[in-house]
């Protein structure tokens, strides 16, 4: 079987940790190129990797590699700029969340990906959980009736403890970038995509001055489904906790743990499998299948199950999250 060759770009905690070790699994990947700024980073992951194509600046990397991917792993202030960048030299992009700062530079990507013809996926690792795979068919099947109101929330500590995380002109912004979009975006795929037509932000600033650590929304979709998300790397909690609870018009279903129930004949009916795995196995089948996922679209075997330009309507959403908080009301958007 002919491999795919990928290369990846920021050698950081994502990639260090869940990308190059995943990319060695599998058996159709080779990993042929690496770029990262700090020398001493790059040089120590690509022998732990055995990672031959070795470049100090992304522009190095796309002239001399041969990659047919490439994989993005880096401050958000740079992902406009590299995927154009890698969609213009040939590739098609994998972006780890979130595509963008802003609608606007979203909209600058999705708009090169159509110039160069190229395929861009974003990593919102949460629909490539097995359990949320399964209430996805569930809901579509229409096991729990219309789904019409969402509960989520994940309060844990920050995802990355470097600099540029906190500081809003790098980052995009705090947990809402972090967290909280990832659950916004697992919400609207279970309701297939209604659009949000108002939103109500509460942010919280208890241990960062430039970046909320706090954030608490209520959106209203077209449809009159309703999204209720909190996220927080500073809550006061014993330990991190996730959620996600779908409530429908015949039962209701949520992930960590995994519960389905289904009314019938005026009972509610358990519906939950047997057997589940742990949230740390789901949490590393998630990278694992959305890598896959990629690399299937990559040669043509899929489609890209979470593409650039549904990150658009998301990047709209989050930008009236911000502004709702800041103005201390709620925000219409527009349809």
């Amino acid at each position: 079987m002919e491999k795919t060759k990928v290369a990846v770009i920021g050698l950081g905690g994502i990639a260090q940790l869940v990308h190059l070790p995943n990319l060695s699994k599998l058996d159709n990947v080779v990993v042929t190129a690496v770029a990262e700024v700090n020398k001493n980073r790059l040089n120590t992951i690509a022998d732990k990797f055995n990672i031959s194509g070795r470049y100090s600046s992304h522009s190095e990397l796309l002239e001399n590699s041969d990659a047919e991917a490439v994989i993005i792993a880096t401050p958000t202030s740079s992902h406009k700029d590299l995927a154009i960048a890698c969609m213009k030299a040939g590739k098609d992009v994998l972006v780890e969340k979130p595509l963008a700062r802003t609608f606007s530079e979203a909209r600058q990507i999705t708009d090169a990906a159509n110039k160069y013809n190229r395929k861009i996926m974003v990593g919102m690792n949460l629909r490539y959980r097995p359990d949320a795979m399964i209430l996805k068919s569930l809901t579509n099947a229409g096991e729990i009736g219309k789904p019409f109101y969402i509960k989520c929330g994940w309060i844990r500590r920050r995802s990355s403890s470097q600099e540029w995380f906190t500081k809003k002109i790098e980052s995009g912004g705090g947990v809402i970038i972090d967290l909280s979009i990832l659950l916004l975006d697992i919400a609207l795929w279970i309701l297939e995509f209604p659009p949000v037509v108002t939103v109500s932000t509460q942010n919280f600033y208890q241990n960062t001055k430039d970046v909320e650590d706090t954030s608490v929304s209520l959106l209203r979709c077209k449809d009159s489904s309703i999204i209720n998300i909190e996220s927080s790397w500073s809550l006061s909690v014993e330990k991190d906790h996730f959620y996600f609870d779908v409530y429908g018009t015949k039962g209701s279903a949520s992930l960590n743990p995994f519960r389905v129930y289904k009314k019938m004949q005026e009972q509610m009916i358990d519906l939950t499998p047997s057997q589940t795995d742990s949230a740390m196995i789901l949490f590393k089948k998630s990278y694992m299948n959305e890598l896959k996922s990629f690399i299937g679209a990559v040669k043509g075997l899929n489609p890209i199950f979470s593409p650039a330009d549904e990150s658009l309507s998301r990047m709209k959403v989050i930008e009236a999250m911000y502004k709702s908080s800041s103005q201390k009301k709620e925000i219409k958007l527009s349809l």
